[in-house]
């Protein structure tokens, strides 16, 4: 670093994965969420750098799958109730939300499956 920082190309330190988990500082400063997750244990992952008014963004897990289906076609594209029965009994959509059980146990089938 210091060679090249001498040689005027500009450089800096970079933490991995692990040494970001592990760095005190980030916990002291906020910088360190947990993320809850319900298929997943809860982890621990850098959170979003923008501060509103002093305070961290909570970050959140994203939707399970099909759980927003409905609202998405609703919201964005207008799709009514009777549209969207529709397309779910012609067999484009998901015929029901998945919960976090459903998902654990379809990606524990997947894994024996590979094996």
């Amino acid at each position: 670093m210091k060679i090249r920082g001498e040689s005027g190309i500009p450089a800096g330190a970079v933490l991995d994965t692990d040494e970001l988990n592990k760095d005190v500082t980030f916990e002291q400063r906020g910088i360190m969420q947990t993320m809850l997750h319900p298929v997943h244990r809860p982890f621990k992952m850098p959170g979003w750098p923008v501060r509103v008014d002093g305070r961290p963004t909570r970050v959140t897990a994203s939707p399970m799958l099909g759980e927003d289906t409905e609202q998405v076609l609703n919201d964005w594209l207008g799709l009514n109730a009777q549209a969207v029965a529709a397309l779910k009994a012609e067999g484009a959509l998901w015929p029901r939300r998945f919960t976090a059980r459903q998902c654990s146990r379809s990606r524990s089938g997947d894994r024996a499956a590979r094996a």
